[in-house]
């Protein structure tokens, strides 16, 4: 695993009206959101009258309208483009490869921030937890994974919890898998996506590791009681890390919105003198 980008698959924006009205979509995104008619035209400073006729069709949303109020609900790029083209107006947000020279700043942004991090792990991924980009210490925490769960598309979230992926070296496997399971399901709640949520059922039917607890573990771990730590047997020891998600600031390309880095930080000392003597042993052998 190394930082070369993986190109993405994602298709660009539709350009065939959707089967439902714009304003079923609509509706849709208030009520994901948790909002009232009141709430949202109050806070999109319109009457409440006109977004219900929005809604039920009696009203053709302007686009300057639309965006609006997708941006009081804050619906992702690729929705919005959605809302967009069931209006019968054009996608406003361009969905670019990962490849395409338009993205060759933010690309070179992202390939910074991973080799920076080094000698600590750090991928970035799309919108459904596949792997587009990794640097060189992510390579001792999936040494132990089947081969196979490694040939690219790489799906994190498969590769860890997969019987034949990472599970089975994961200390407090029941917790982790807890904590994944509750990230994933609010993030395909937020936003609608069917890919995610199908992810989900697959990652709750996988089954328990041989000999793992069902239950989570109470036994204390460092920085339990800040945040969810991921522990990992690994070949060069036992690993313990908490990590961050980045993700650009106002983008308005689809893929670049879709794109985030997970950044791995040691949990303590020994795992990162572990790291740190990996990295010097890597660099020896390339010398």
């Amino acid at each position: 695993m190394d930082q070369t980008f993986t190109p993405s698959r994602a298709s660009r924006p539709v350009a065939h009206r959707p089967n439902r009205p714009v304003g079923d979509l609509l509706r849709e995104w208030r009520q994901r959101r948790r909002m009232s008619q009141l709430v949202l035209a109050t806070e999109a400073q319109i009457s409440t009258r006109h977004l219900s006729f929005v809604e039920s069709g009696r009203a053709q949303p302007s686009r300057e309208m639309l965006m609006h109020l997708a941006e009081q609900l804050d619906v992702p790029l690729r929705a919005r483009n959605a809302l967009l083209v069931a209006a019968g107006y054009a996608p406003l947000y361009a969905e670019r490869q990962l490849n395409d020279p338009h993205l060759d700043a933010a690309r070179e942004a992202v390939q910074l921030v991973l080799q920076g991090h080094e000698p600590y792990p750090a991928l970035a991924i799309d919108r459904h937890w596949t792997k587009v980009a990794a640097n060189g210490a992510l390579a001792p925490l999936v040494a132990r994974a089947d081969p196979r769960l490694l040939d690219a598309p790489v799906n994190v979230l498969r590769l860890s919890l997969h019987p034949d992926g990472l599970a089975p070296h994961i200390v407090d496997w029941a917790g982790w898998r807890a904590h994944v399971l509750q990230r994933v399901e609010r993030q395909a709640q937020a936003s609608g996506d069917a890919t995610l949520a199908a992810l989900v059922e697959e990652l709750a039917a996988y089954p328990a590791p041989a000999g793992a607890d069902p239950e989570p573990s109470r036994e204390p771990a460092p920085l339990s009681d800040v945040v969810v730590p991921f522990r990992l047997r690994t070949d060069i020891g036992l690993l313990s890390f908490f990590s961050t998600t980045t993700v650009f600031g106002s983008p308005v390309d689809v893929t670049l919105s879709e794109l985030a880095i997970e950044a791995f930080f040691p949990a303590d000392a020994a795992t990162g003198e572990a790291l740190r003597a990996y990295r010097a042993t890597r660099e020896k052998g390339a010398a």
